[in-house]
């Protein structure tokens, strides 16, 4: 694919300049996960009975359901500390997989593309995300499996869209970015108490990952125009389904999960998304990409429906990261 200096971002610089500064700051801007976080620190110590492990209700849908906030503490520690490992253990194997798609992309980039550079710069700070992740799964001491079954089947062959389809590749990127991000700024934003380990690595990954979705943002406004039109069309409408399909892999707990801490049915359907306030939540996930799609052009009347049927339309951000108008009204 051919890399075109022509096109200008929002801001009014050229695609060039936004990588050339997006790979500047990944140079001066970086952090190391046993460099940044003091894992030996006294308070970062996980403990028996500490409350902090309780979810937090900004950023857990099942943090403020009635069933669980009706449990004795002991036992909405242990789900949180389980649930906490977890996303951890499903951010790592994400990331696995985004990073051998990203290496297939630039492997068959040109000399002098500065694609290569900036996504090389990502893909190393990605390595550092899996080594954080896996240190707090290991401290938590939970024996997780992260992502279910099929989406460990499905690993091996998803990174082979980076070389082939790339445009699709970097959609799914921000169906997997997208969700955590939100998730993670919703609770740093709430000012909750959660344990240092959980802060450590919220922090460090989200002042990261804005890098990354900006990435795949002005990925998708250089290459997508580039399509032709059946192409473009085609993808209108795979843009939701891969966002629905991969942020539910993303965000809804493994089967072992419910039965470990024999969850009724009733609250994992109110949860994951049968309650109003869940729907809602579910389309807060998706806010930021709904506007990139209406900017690339990628919104039409079929794809409107298909974001309507799959449940994730709704009103698009009026800039990247604006936190979700019904949770502000709410805390106001």
């Amino acid at each position: 694919m051919s890399l075109s200096t022509v096109a200008s971002t929002p801001s009014g610089q050229s695609y060039d300049e936004t990588l050339k500064m997006l790979s500047e700051g990944s140079v001066h801007r970086h952090f190391d996960p046993f460099v940044d976080i003091d894992w030996e620190a006294p308070e970062f110590a996980v403990t028996p009975n500490d409350r902090r492990w309780i979810l937090p209700e900004s950023g857990d849908p099942l943090g403020k359901h009635p069933w669980y906030l009706a449990l004795p503490d002991e036992k909405k520690i242990a789900i949180g500390m389980w649930r906490q490992a977890n996303v951890a253990k499903v951010g790592l194997q994400f990331e696995t997989i985004l990073i051998n798609g990203v290496m297939q992309y630039v492997y068959r980039l040109g000399n002098n593309n500065p694609e290569a550079r900036y996504c090389t710069h990502e893909v190393i700070e990605e390595c550092n995300h899996t080594l954080m992740f896996q240190e707090m799964v290991n401290r938590i001491g939970m024996d997780v499996p992260g992502g279910r079954p099929l989406m460990k089947w499905l690993a091996p062959f998803v990174p082979l869209a980076g070389a082939f389809l790339p445009t699709v590749f970097f959609v799914g990127v921000l169906a997997g970015e997208e969700p955590i991000d939100h998730i993670q700024k919703a609770i740093l934003r709430s000012g909750e108490e959660i344990h240092p380990i959980m802060g450590g690595v919220m922090r460090i990954h989200v002042a990261e990952e804005a890098r990354h979705i900006s990435f795949a943002h002005q990925f998708l406004r250089q290459h997508v125009p580039e399509l032709n039109a059946v192409s473009k069309f085609t993808l209108s409408l795979g843009f939701p389904v891969i966002m629905r399909v991969l942020g539910d892999f993303i965000v809804i707990p493994p089967p072992s999960f419910w039965k470990e801490f024999d969850i009724p049915k009733s609250v994992k359907k109110e949860l994951f998304w049968d309650a109003p306030e869940s729907r809602q939540t579910l389309r807060d996930y998706y806010a930021d990409v709904r506007m990139l799609a209406e900017e690339i052009g990628l919104m039409n009347p079929i794809s409107r429906r298909v974001w309507k049927l799959l449940k994730i339309d709704g009103k698009v951000s009026r800039y990247r990261s604006e936190p979700s108008r019904v949770a502000a009204l709410k805390s106001a």
